[in-house]
Order: C-alpha cells, then structure tokens, then sequence
C-alpha cells in the first residue's frame, strides 16, 4: 500500500503588482511586476518600466507592493 500524502504543496507565484512612482512628475501607477510591454507614465510619458524576458527593469520607485 503507498504511502498517504499529507500535504499537497502548490508554489506560490513569484510575480506581483506593484505601484512605481514617475521620478519626473511624481505620478503613480500600477504595473505588473514582469510586464511584457513597456510601461510609460499616463501623465509625461516616461518609460516606467521595460520587459527583459523576466521580471521587468523598473526605471521609478516602487512605493510598494500589492496583493
């Protein structure tokens, strides 16, 4: 007879939403943490965020980090 399983592990996702704030206008806005397209600022329309095949490269500060 097999052995019974106790627990049944399910990874937790390593991606977020996050708000990052525009260093040239003080805008915030929310992005996905490994976005696929570039991000730019609804307000002046820097570049907020740029994919890179993983987690995105993020040009503003991240004021912090939902769920």
């Amino acid at each position: 007879m097999p052995p019974r399983l106790s627990k049944v592990l399910i990874p937790q996702p390593r991606s977020s939403f996050v708000k990052i704030r525009c260093p040239d206008c003080g805008n915030e806005q929310v992005t996905f943490s490994h976005a696929a397209m570039v991000v730019r600022c609804l307000v002046c329309g820097r570049v907020l965020a740029q994919p890179t095949g993983g987690k995105a490269r993020l040009a503003g500060h991240v004021v912090k980090a939902l769920e």
